[in-house]
């Protein structure tokens, strides 16, 4: 009887054994499941993005330029003698009116004395003809002095006034030379470098001091095609058309000028037709000879679309952004690109006001990644 009672219960823990060891599996399958399923959905990306706007976007043609001075002239000399001093340094900015060089005045203060003196000596002649005529002519008429005599005095007279008349000339002329010795600035500019060093004689016959060179305001002048020539006229026939001037480097432009010269031919060589902007130069940022760019206004254009530059992405097909779509997943769009403004460049066909394109980690997404839009 024990004996049985012990079969029936080493039966029974066989059966549960054998029930666990079958169901084992079984929850180490369903564990594996969950792990995988957990492991094939990602965390979403976190995404920054940017709203499509719609703004006026100027519409603008670009050129490569150079600057030119208004007025650039060679320093020389009006009168020989040596040169005294050099006032302004070189390479000086000055004003109209400095003085720049001192030729020694001596000679010239000399013959200038000379000529004053003989001045006061015929206005004395002159003075007593004026008198001798006067009283010829009171003689004359109580018929004391014939007519002769009387025609010698006013002759006498005429001939002192003429001689006074010249010595007049004369001063001037001296007090010109005198003032010729002193080289001063015909307008405000910068002078370079001196080329007679103080002692030298100096004459007019070319001897060059320095050069001066205007640079508020000054030129800026490009080459546009022909091809652009309809819309600079248009432009021009609305009123004063604008320009930006870019410095090598800058993207952003600090210094604006207008259109101010455009040529009346179209060179037959190159396609291309002279123009000519005049800049507000008061930082002397530009000097003449310099390479610049040039961002002519030309127009608008109203409603235009526009992402961050950061957006964009280039593939065999094209540019292309990121937009978040349904459920934030992100949708590729290949795009039209239009002109740019700054940081910002216009989309002309892909998206639409209000779409949410994403402007960073864009190596790390593809069409149809999940994604967590971080607005900046």
């Amino acid at each position: 009887m024990g004996n049985k009672r012990f079969l029936s219960s080493a039966l029974a823990l066989a059966a549960a054994g054998a029930a666990a060891f079958a169901l084992w599996p079984n929850i180490n399958a369903g564990t594996d499941r969950g792990a995988a399923r957990a492991a094939a959905t990602p965390p979403a990306m976190p995404a920054p993005v940017s709203t499509v706007v719609k703004k006026t976007m100027p519409i603008t043609l670009d050129y490569s330029a150079r600057t030119e001075a208004l007025q650039n002239v060679t320093l020389q000399v009006k009168v020989t003698g040596y040169l005294q001093s050099q006032v302004a340094a070189d390479g000086a900015d000055v004003k109209a009116g400095d003085l720049l060089y001192k030729i020694d005045p001596r000679d010239y203060q000399a013959t200038l004395d000379q000529l004053k003196a003989q001045a006061q000596r015929e206005t004395a002649a002159l003075d007593y003809a004026r008198g001798n005529a006067d009283r010829g002519s009171k003689l004359m008429q109580s018929g004391y002095l014939a007519k002769d005599p009387f025609d010698q005095r006013m002759s006498a007279q005429q001939q002192a006034e003429a001689a006074l008349a010249m010595d007049r000339a004369a001063i001037r002329s001296a007090e010109l030379n005198l003032s010729y010795t002193e080289i001063r600035a015909p307008f405000s500019g910068r002078i370079g470098r001196n080329q007679a060093p103080v002692g030298t004689l100096v004459s007019v016959a070319g001897t060059v001091l320095n050069t001066l060179v205007q640079l508020d305001p000054i030129y800026v002048t490009f080459n546009p095609s022909e091809s652009d020539l309809a819309a600079i006229e248009k432009a021009r026939s609305a009123g004063t058309v604008q320009a930006d001037v870019l410095l090598p480097g800058e993207t952003q432009s600090h210094h604006q000028g207008h259109l101010a010269f455009l040529n009346n031919v179209v060179d037959q060589a190159t396609g291309t037709i002279t123009a000519r902007l005049l800049m507000a130069n008061p930082d002397f940022a530009f000097l003449p000879g310099q390479y610049v760019r040039v961002r002519l206004h030309v127009g608008e254009e109203r409603d235009a679309m526009m992402v961050p530059q950061a957006a964009l992405g280039s593939s065999q097909l094209g540019k292309y952004v990121y937009v978040v779509g349904k459920n934030n997943v992100a949708e590729q769009r290949i795009v039209s690109l239009g002109p740019t403004d700054g940081v910002m460049v216009t989309i002309e066909k892909g998206v639409s006001e209000g779409d949410q394109v994403i402007d960073g980690n864009l190596q790390k997404l593809g069409p149809g990644t999940k994604v967590q839009p971080m607005p900046h």
